[in-house]
């Protein structure tokens, strides 16, 4: 109508800022947070220590593979976001992804196959094809999501995260940041709305063994192991990537991000068991994220960016599929039901850690990796012809950083 205001149109999206080529800090809080997995699986779960000492370092580490688990998937979302190549199709993202967890995962499958024959233990069918082919975490039985090599289960996780991320990623680079905040508000709020939820709609029968005897497997399996509920923190992950990319973020220093990390561990272990193991994490821990990588980005002092310390980081993946059959069979062979001396179990501890990580060694040179190089991207068809062919424009400088796709 002639005279009437024009309809108001939201502003594009911010160009994205210049990323960096590295962001080797995040590589090397990978290790550590590998660690946390580590320390709940050796000291909570399969405890090498027992007594006082045994009940302190359970009860300090008794969250820990749980922290460990949401800020893997919350890494995951940051840094694929990050690293995104421009106009690349889905079938490529998907190709890179499955080359890099795929050939470790296949690896330690057969390993665990071959501990749990040793070891005489049962195998069933539904748990062996669905550890094999990674579908183990949609399954709410307690027998299953962690059958074989039990820590997998969160590569099945990663696995949908993979297959959803080349429809997400166009979503969120098409809102403003505005509507980027307001939509981590709402995924930040369903952290805590699913646990209440799970709490008192999903039924089943409780569990003696786990938290105060209340809580049923399918209460846990709901919030824990479902992947479109730990979606929810992969998602967070992009989304704070694409605000750091767009300006849209404030600085955030290292120190004070670490407190708030630290001081969310606390909290989480103080909460109901079924908020703990859910990704409620993933408020304290995103600004670590993106406090590391803005840290990176500005070339500002990192505790995180040492030489050693970034290269457990690039094994932290092997380290982290070999750990829980080194730690579960070693455990059973060696400590269980041994009166071992504080000092035996801290040496049992120390050589459990070791060999982790000289396997981790042996899996990412000898496997991982060669894999990523040789079949990460597709091989030119017509060599002649891509020789004869001009040079394509360089990508943009974005190193392909790995995740470790894993939890606890």
């Amino acid at each position: 109508m002639p005279g009437s205001p024009a309809p108001s149109t939201p502003p594009p999206p911010a160009p994205d800022l210049p990323r960096a080529a590295r962001l080797p800090s995040l590589t090397g809080m990978r290790f550590l947070a590998a660690l946390l997995v580590f320390a709940f699986h050796t000291t909570f779960q399969t405890r090498f220590f027992e007594g006082g000492l045994g009940d302190t370092l359970g009860d300090t580490f008794a969250n820990a593979g749980f922290y460990g688990v949401t800020f893997f998937f919350v890494l995951s979302g940051f840094v694929l976001t990050w690293s995104a190549r421009p106009a690349e199709g889905a079938p490529r993202v998907w190709r890179r992804r499955l080359v890099k967890i795929f050939p470790n995962h296949l690896v330690t499958f057969v390993a665990a196959a071959a501990l749990m024959a040793a070891a005489s233990e049962v195998f069933t069918t539904k748990g062996v094809l669905a550890n094999l082919f990674l579908v183990q975490a949609w399954i709410p039985e307690i027998q299953v999501p962690n059958t074989m090599n039990a820590v997998s289960w969160s590569l099945s996780c990663e696995l949908f995260f993979y297959l959803a991320f080349p429809f997400l990623l166009p979503v969120l680079e098409r809102l403003t940041a505005r509507r980027l905040w307001t939509l981590a508000g709402v995924l930040a709020a369903l952290t805590v709305l699913v646990p209440a939820v799970s709490s008192w709609a999903v039924a089943g029968t409780p569990l003696p063994f786990i938290a105060d005897g209340s809580l049923s497997f399918e209460q846990i399996w709901s919030v824990y192991f479902f992947p479109p509920v730990r979606a929810i923190e992969f998602v967070l992950g992009m989304i704070a990537a694409r605000l750091v990319l767009t300006g849209a973020i404030p600085r955030i220093a290292l120190l004070p991000a670490a407190a708030i990390a630290v001081g969310g561990y606390v909290l989480n272990a103080s909460v109901p068991y079924l908020y703990g193991v859910a990704g409620t994490g993933a408020l304290w821990l995103a600004p670590l994220v993106v406090a590391a990588a803005q840290a990176d980005v500005r070339q500002t002092a990192s505790p995180f960016r040492g030489r050693v310390l970034v290269r457990l980081g690039e094994l932290s993946f092997a380290f982290y599929m070999v750990h829980g059959l080194v730690v579960t069979y070693g455990h059973k062979w060696f400590v269980a039901g041994e009166d071992l001396s504080g000092a035996a179990a801290a040496a049992l501890l120390l050589a459990a850690l070791l060999a982790a990580l000289a396997l981790a060694h042996a899996l990412f040179t000898w496997v991982e990796a060669p894999a990523v190089r040789r079949f990460s991207a597709p091989r030119a068809k017509n060599p002649a012809a891509s020789e004869a062919a001009p040079p394509a424009a360089p990508a943009p400088a974005v190193a392909p950083l790995t995740v470790l796709e894993a939890g606890e």
